[in-house]
C-alpha cells in the first residue's frame, strides 16, 4: 500500500536501515533548537507579566535583542496601547479565572513602530500545591486577517467591472449578469455577517429605564458607519454611546469595530465620559495617523445613574464633533442639550471634547442621534436638508413621550424622506418611565 500522494509505506521501500537514519536525524534535533526555531512565538513570564523566557522567533518578529526583553520587560510592554487596554481589562481577568485562554486577537509593537496582529493562546502553570508559578504564552502571526477587509473590497470592484463589461454585447452582457450577481450574492452575505458583528443585536434592560433604538443602512450593499452600544459599568452606572465613522465599506467597518471595543474597555477602566473619548482619540490617532492615513469619526458618550423605579436618572455627556443630544420633557417642551466646543476624534493628539450634563425625570427621554437624520435632503426638490431646527420642532410637537414612541416616530420620518435618505441612520433613546397616576378615591355622602 502507498500513503497519500503516492509515497510508499517505509515497510515496503526495502531500505529499512535508511528509514532508520532519517528518523534518528530528526530525533537528534533538540528540545531548545525546536523552541527557539518553533514556526510560532513562545514565551514565558512570570506571574506579575516580567518575561522569563522567549523564543527567538518572537524576537525575530517583533526585531527585539534578547538581553533587553527577558528580566526587563513585561508581556504588556510588548502590545499597542489597544492591545494593553484589552489584556488589563479582559485578557489578564479571564486568565486568572480560567487558567488558560486560546486565540485570542492582539497587536504588538515591532521596533521602529510597525505593528504585528497577532492570535495568542496563554495558560497558566501550576505548582505541586497548586499555586499559580508563571504564565506560558503562544503567539501566532494573524497579519492574513488583515487582507479579509482588502478581499471584500476588490470583490465589489471586480464586480462593477464585470457588470460595465455586460453592457458591451448582448450574449456576453448574460454570462456577466450571472457572475457579478453571484459575486454580489457572496458579498452582501459576508458584509450581512460583518456588519452584525459591528452594533449589539439589542439593547439590555436596564432598570429603572427605558430604551429603544434603530438602524438604517443607506445602502444594502455596503458597511454601514454608524455605530452605538449599551452596557453596564461600575455599580449602578451604565455607559453608552452613538457614534458615526469616516468612510464606508470594509475600511469604515474596521474603523468601527476597533472604536466599538476600545470605548468599551476605556468605560471598564475609568468611566468618565470625557476620559473615555480621550482614551479612544489617542487610540484612533496612534492606529492611522502613523500610518500617513488618518481616520477620524463623530461620537457621544454618556454615563446614565438611574435611581430606580419612577425615580430621576442622572446623565453626564461628553462629545467629540457630534450632534447634540434631544431631550424630550415631561411638561410637553424639547430642548437640545449642547456639548460645545468637542474636536472630531482622531484628528489631532490632545482633541477637545464637549461635556454636559442634565437630569431626567420621570417622562423625560433623551435622544441620540447621527447626522444621517439632520442632512437627509427634503422638500418637493428634495433641495433642502431636514436640519436640526426641524428636528427640534419635531421633538417638541411630540413630546412627552416614551423612547419608543419616540424612535417609532422618528422611523416614519425617515421613511417619509424616501430617496433623500442618502446617509446611514442610527437612533438612540433613553428615558425613565412617568410616574403611574395618583387613583383618585370615589366620591362619598353620607346619609344626614
Amino acid at each position: 500500500m502507498c500513503r497519500t500522494g503516492g509515497v510508499p509505506d517505509p515497510a515496503e521501500t526495502g531500505d529499512g536501515a535508511s528509514t532508520d537514519a532519517a528518523f534518528t536525524a530528526l530525533l537528534e534535533d533538540s528540545a531548545e533548537d525546536l523552541y527557539e526555531s518553533a514556526p510560532c512565538g513562545y514565551l514565558s513570564t512570570l506571574m506579575d507579566g516580567t518575561i522569563a523566557k522567549i523564543n527567538a522567533t518572537l524576537l525575530d518578529w517583533l526585531g527585539l535583542e534578547r538581553e533587553a526583553v527577558v528580566g526587563r520587560k513585561r508581556f504588556t510592554d510588548l502590545l499597542t496601547v489597544g492591545g494593553r487596554l484589552y489584556h488589563e481589562t479582559h485578557f489578564a481577568p479571564l486568565l486568572r479565572m480560567q487558567g488558560e485562554l486560546r486565540g485570542v486577537a492582539l497587536e504588538m509593537r515591532r521596533e521602529g513602530g510597525g505593528r504585528l496582529p497577532v492570535l495568542v493562546s496563554a495558560v497558566v502553570k501550576h505548582g505541586t500545591e497548586g499555586e499559580p508559578l508563571l504564565i506560558r504564552t503562544t503567539v501566532f502571526d494573524a497579519s492574513d486577517r488583515r487582507a479579509y477587509e482588502e478581499e471584500l473590497l476588490r470583490r465589489r470592484q471586480e464586480a462593477e467591472r464585470a457588470r460595465a463589461e455586460a453592457e458591451r454585447s448582448r450574449a456576453e452582457a448574460e454570462a456577466a449578469r450571472r457572475q457579478a450577481e453571484a459575486d454580489r450574492a457572496r458579498l452582501a452575505a459576508a458584509l450581512a455577517v460583518l456588519q452584525q458583528s459591528l452594533v449589539p443585536d439589542s439593547l439590555p434592560a436596564v432598570p429603572g429605564l427605558e430604551t429603544a433604538v434603530h438602524y438604517h443602512t443607506a445602502s444594502p450593499d455596503r458597511l454601514g458607519g454608524d455605530f452605538y452600544d449599551l452596557f453596564p459599568v461600575a455599580g449602578d452606572r451604565w455607559a453608552f454611546f452613538l457614534g458615526d465613522v469616516c468612510g464606508k465599506g470594509p475600511e469604515a467597518a474596521s474603523l468601527t469595530s476597533l472604536t466599538r471595543y476600545t470605548l468599551r474597555a476605556a468605560a471598564h477602566l475609568d468611566p468618565e465620559p470625557a476620559a473615555a473619548l480621550a482614551t479612544l482619540n489617542a487610540v484612533l490617532h496612534e492606529r492611522y495617523t502613523a500610518d500617513g492615513n488618518p481616520r477620524y469619526c463623530t461620537c457621544i458618550f454618556g454615563i446614565v445613574e438611574p435611581a430606580g423605579e419612577h425615580g430621576p436618572a442622572v446623565v453626564r455627556l461628553a462629545a467629540g464633533g457630534h450632534p447634540p443630544a434631544l431631550v424630550l420633557r415631561s411638561d410637553g417642551s424639547a430642548q437640545y442639550l449642547p456639548t460645545p466646543g468637542g474636536m472630531l476624534v482622531g484628528v489631532l493628539t490632545d482633541a477637545p471634547i464637549g461635556t454636559a450634563s442634565t437630569v431626567l425625570n420621570p417622562g423625560d427621554t433623551l435622544v441620540l442621534y447621527t447626522d444621517g437624520l439632520t442632512e437627509a435632503r427634503s422638500g418637493p426638490g428634495r433641495d433642502d436638508r431636514y436640519g436640526e431646527d426641524a428636528l427640534l420642532a419635531f421633538g417638541a410637537g411630540r413630546a412627552p413621550a416614551t423612547p419608543r414612541e419616540v424612535v417609532t416616530a422618528l422611523t416614519g420620518l425617515l421613511e417619509g424622506f424616501g430617496d433623500g435618505l442618502d446617509d446611514d441612520t442610527a437612533l438612540l433613546a433613553l428615558g425613565v418611565p412617568a410616574s403611574p397616576a395618583p387613583v383618585t378615591p370615589p366620591a362619598t355622602s353620607r346619609l344626614p
